[in-house]
């Protein structure tokens, strides 16, 4: 008898899954979820999950309780259930020395790497590294070899956060494995390597740039993690308040000229690009972009990667692009004059061009500019506004307290403030009171009073204090805006954010 259920239980024994392949899981539309004295419940959708819960409970020596739940529901809590199974540390402590040295040579994409848990201790470790970086919403993993170990890190939410120290004898197996699902050649080692791996992990349909240099205790490996749905996303969920976001739209809305992202490395530049590419979508535009590499598939958009090794760069793709009669172009970063000086003519001649650079603030995009050698009455009759921003932690909504705050914390606002807060640690935000991560944001818009600015070469420092003075909001008041409401905690704002020349 199937006990219907249309309510999901949150109380599973993630014990009962560890010795149930995935296959078996998602062939029979299964899932244990705890055992009651002498009885195995579990989700199933249909007759067949019941019969696969009946062998697991006899195995068990329980009596089967199935409950039926929706086929669709079912999968996703498969997917969430088994992401939730297991981690790198477990699968170092059940390695042995005799293991340390395989590494196997085939490997198939996009297959669930959950399915692959009975390959080579070294294949495990490695998807154990992968799915333990897409549970945590880590962005990078960092194998990293020094003189008498190894260390493994991951960046999750902006902090690296060591993760394990496996032993010497396994790095050149590892990196090996990295290799081998990058498609990199294994027998070079005195040459930096990129690639690219893409996966299935827990249902998601996972990008991971690869990239290795050689170090003077063995190659270093870095792998990106991009989840190619997540990436796509709207102006509304970056973060922009009301006022900034429908000057963005306003900026957007243009028919020519320049619009920059500025940030450091990290920053959410290319998702604010992405989100502002969404925006401009319709059918009546034609939009091209010229991105390295591309990092999300946009339909309907024309995305071409840089190849430097074919003569493929910026520069060279731009004025290509240019003949293929576009209405928007986005080019993944201004490195150099000549990328600068195709763009700016672009601009010039109804195109509208999204790029960014790199950049500590919004206004100091117009002294690199001209540092690259664009002419200052260029920039002012090309760029039509520049926006900088930085990611902060999000305090977690599960350990969230207020605070009365201290007469400092209090001095670093323009207007009152009662109350503060901060995350106590809990085992959802692995005890560092941070969840998630959310956009600050500081959008300089050119009009005509700061022309002359730009025309006459001012310095960045006048050109800053004339945009605060007429009304633009700088990452740190952005920041303490958030903290203030409670998105954020004022340390993280001080972290992330420097005092500007205002004094604000």
């Amino acid at each position: 008898m199937i006990t219907p259920k249309t309510t999901e239980e949150t109380a599973f024994d993630l014990n009962l899954i560890k010795h149930i392949p995935l296959t078996f899981a998602k062939t029979n539309m299964v899932l244990p979820v705890r055992r009651e004295a002498s009885v195995l419940e579990g989700y199933v959708s249909d007759m067949q999950g019941a019969f696969a819960l009946s062998e697991i409970a006899a195995s068990l020596a329980l009596k089967p309780k199935p409950i039926l739940i929706d086929r669709e529901k079912l999968l996703a809590l498969i997917n969430r259930i088994y992401g939730m199974a297991g981690s790198a540390a477990e699968v170092m402590d059940n390695m042995s020395e005799g293991d340390f040295d395989t590494v196997a040579t085939e490997f198939e994409s996009p297959k669930d790497i959950m399915e692959l848990t009975g390959d080579a201790p070294i294949i495990r470790l490695l998807n154990a590294l992968l799915q333990q970086a897409v549970k945590e919403n880590a962005s990078d993993i960092h194998i990293e070899p020094y003189e008498n170990d190894l260390q493994v890190r991951m960046r999750i939410d902006g902090i690296l956060r060591k993760i394990l120290t496996p032993p010497k004898i396994i790095q050149d197996a590892l990196i090996s494995r990295v290799k081998i699902m990058a498609n990199m050649d294994i027998a070079q080692r005195r040459l930096p390597q990129d690639g690219r791996i893409r996966l299935l992990i827990s249902g998601k349909d996972i990008d991971v740039r690869v990239s290795i240099i050689p170090s003077v205790f063995g190659e270093r490996a870095v792998l990106r993690i991009l989840d190619r749905k997540q990436g796509l996303m709207g102006l509304s969920a970056l973060g922009l308040d009301d006022v900034t976001k429908a000057a963005l739209e306003t900026l957007l809305n243009r028919p020519h000229g320049i619009f920059l992202v500025t940030g450091p490395t990290g920053s959410g530049k290319t998702t604010t690009l992405y989100a502002a590419l969404n925006h401009i979508y319709s059918e009546e535009k034609n939009i091209i972009t010229i991105e390295d590499p591309v990092e999300y598939q946009i339909r309907g958009i024309a995305q071409i990667g840089v190849n430097p090794r074919i003569g493929l760069t910026f520069a060279s793709g731009l004025r290509s692009v240019l003949r293929h009669d576009p209405d928007v172009i986005m080019v993944g970063e201004i490195r150099d004059y000549d990328t600068a000086e195709i763009a700016v003519q672009a601009s010039l001649t109804g195109h509208l061009v999204l790029s960014t650079l790199h950049t500590n603030d919004a206004v100091s995009s117009v002294t690199r500019l001209i540092d690259m050698g664009v002419e200052p009455f260029l920039i002012a009759s090309s760029l039509c506004g520049v926006v900088a921003e930085r990611l902060i932690r999000v305090v977690c909504s599960e350990c969230k307290e207020q605070y009365e705050p201290t007469e400092l914390e209090r001095s670093y606002f323009s207007f009152p403030v009662e109350t503060l807060f901060r995350g106590k640690g809990c085992p959802r935000c692995n005890n560092t009171g941070y969840f998630g991560r959310i956009g600050i944001f500081e959008l300089f818009a050119i009009e005509p009073g700061v022309l002359p600015l730009i025309n006459s070469n001012t310095d960045s420092t006048a050109i800053k204090n004339y945009a605060i003075e007429h009304g633009m909001k700088t990452l740190r008041q952005d920041g303490l805006i958030k903290a203030a409401t409670g998105q954020t905690s004022l340390q993280e704002v001080l972290r992330v954010t420097q005092k500007d020349d205002a004094g604000i």
